[in-house]
């Protein structure tokens, strides 16, 4: 039986060897998705800008919700949600995805010779196109209600990457799991939906009660979301020390998810 390399080495030379096959199944991916709709990939557009509109009108109308330190501007609440909502999403379209990536594509497991290991980057390079589109009508928005953004977007790139380890190492596990055990994606959609409301994305972390902020930073989202505001709506400079300690952290967590899918990995095909 084939023996499949669990070194971090291997995790990024897998990628990089299969970079080209990763740009092209994203491609796919992207456009398979609204293919034969009628506004085609314009759907990436107008989603998040539907489910912000119902939000912040929730939110902001109905509860009378507010930033802690900001003005009652709807408008500031809106692109101080949608901020928090760009990092939650590429977050969960990739982990509810993540159970049924081999599932799905049990033809690459039994047919024929495919480096299975690429699927999670696949997902997620799907997902963050969705968030560079959602960043982009982010910075249109704030630039013509606001004017010129702040410099301290160029850190965007820097805040998000641990979050995008954190996924990648996380896709890793649950399709190995989703693939022995079914409920796995149950229990995952359950889950991502009560992190939702678990997460700083509708309210600011300060709204927590001081003895149970603890539990609200335990959540790998909330210093995401939290820094995400920091750079792109308030203009201030994100806590490199942090960043690199959720950095090292993440980077352990990716690997550890690469190590366990290519141990697993072999009873794919029985299993299927």
């Amino acid at each position: 039986m084939q023996a499949f390399s669990i070194s971090p080495v291997e995790a990024v030379a897998s990628f990089w060897r299969n970079r080209r096959l990763i740009r092209v199944l994203v491609e796919r991916e992207v456009i398979g998705r609204y293919r034969g709709s009628f506004l085609g990939i314009l759907w990436s557009l107008f989603n998040p800008l539907l489910m912000l509109i119902v939000y912040t009108f929730v939110f902001s109308v109905i509860f009378k919700a507010r930033w802690s330190g900001g003005s009652t501007s709807k408008s500031e609440f809106a692109l101080v949600l949608f901020a928090g909502l760009m990092m939650f999403n590429v977050f969960s379209e990739c982990v509810n995805r993540a159970p049924g990536i081999i599932l799905s594509n049990a033809n690459y497991v039994k047919k024929v010779i495919f480096p299975l290991e690429i699927l999670p980057w696949v997902a997620l390079g799907s997902a963050l196109f969705h968030t560079l589109v959602s960043l982009a009508v982010w910075l249109v928005a704030y630039s013509v209600l606001f004017g010129v953004p702040h410099a301290t977007i160029l850190y965007f790139p820097l805040v998000i990457l641990p979050l995008l380890l954190l996924i990648v190492g996380l896709t890793w596990i649950l399709a190995s799991l989703g693939v022995y055990l079914r409920d796995v994606s149950q229990l995952i959609g359950v889950s991502t939906t009560l992190l939702m409301f678990l997460s700083p994305i509708f309210y600011p972390a300060t709204a927590w009660p001081e003895r149970f902020r603890i539990v609200l930073f335990l959540n790998p989202l909330t210093p995401a979301i939290e820094q995400a505001r920091d750079v792109l709506y308030w203009g201030k400079d994100p806590n490199f020390v942090f960043i690199l300690i959720e950095l090292i952290s993440a980077a352990l967590i990716a690997w550890l998810g690469f190590a366990w899918f290519q141990k697993t990995r072999k009873g794919f095909a029985d299993v299927l």
